[in-house]
């Protein structure tokens, strides 16, 4: 197995310039496999060099049998409309204090393949405050914490399958990969179906960043038009007056417009 460290050894410092030039590799790979017919195109490498970290965290054996499908549901969450508080889907509201930052709305809709819409899914987010630092122990990151906000939150999808955060809208910050290595602003979605097994993971992010070039973990999916559904739109008519803006991202479940989602990471 190649460790960070070897990965360091054999291409040199990792600067954005070495980082940068594995990603176009990755790319043009992308498209000699898009080109043999792969039917595994669309899926990004879970052993992505640029991303040091994925060296080591994805499998690299085949997924184990459940035969049991029963006892695997038994050990999943429980949860219910009286489990989520109407003040959890308001990341702005859940301290004494307003959180300092720009306000945002986010809201969109989870449906299947057909456009469905998929009911009563429990969705949660957590992010990076206003100065893309996280109310998290391990986040050492030299910038400061928000007492009135913590960036968790979430909410039940309606009967047409939506959900809306109130927030803030997160920052940028540094993350060790390589030097002045930024991930850009981002939201973590989960979605968790209807137990445990069927949990999904995702990011959403903002348009127009300028980090998004530089950033190993967005362009790990090497699909462009995947890529682009991860990044949220601006809706004028979701902005609040005087409050906040309205951001809108719909996330498809499966089939070929499905929406990406982090797997064995």
């Amino acid at each position: 197995m190649t460790t960070p460290a070897t990965a360091q050894a054999t291409t040199g410092p990792l600067t954005q310039d070495v980082i940068t030039g594995e990603i176009g590799e990755a790319r043009e790979a992308y498209v000699r496999r898009r080109a043999d017919g792969d039917p595994a195109v669309h899926h990004p490498d879970r052993g992505y060099a640029p991303y040091r970290s994925s060296l080591l965290r994805h499998p690299l054996r085949p997924p184990v049998t459940v035969h049991d499908p029963d006892a695997v549901e038994l050990s999943g969450p429980v949860f219910g409309a009286t489990d989520v508080t109407p003040l959890d889907h308001d990341l702005t509201r859940q301290h004494r204090g307003e959180p300092l930052g720009e306000r945002i709305t986010v809201t969109g809709r989870i449906v299947d393949r057909d456009g469905r819409p998929v009911r009563g899914q429990l969705v949660e987010i957590w992010q990076a405050n206003a100065s893309g630092r996280y109310a998290h122990q391990r986040d050492d990151h030299p910038a400061p914490l928000d007492p009135n906000f913590t960036g968790v939150g979430r909410c039940l999808t309606d009967d047409d399958g939506t959900y809306r955060f109130h927030t803030i809208k997160p920052g940028a910050y540094p993350w060790r990969n390589h030097l002045n290595a930024w991930r850009p602003a981002h939201i973590h979605f989960s979605l968790f179906g209807t137990a445990f097994t069927q949990r999904l993971v995702s990011q959403m992010y903002f348009p127009g960043d300028p980090l998004f070039p530089y950033d190993p973990i967005l362009q790990s999916v090497t699909d462009d038009a995947a890529r682009q559904r991860l990044v949220a739109t601006y809706d004028h008519d979701l902005s609040t007056p005087e409050w906040s803006l309205g951001f809108r991202w719909d996330v498809v479940l499966d089939g070929p417009a499905a929406t990406w989602v982090e797997e064995g990471r």
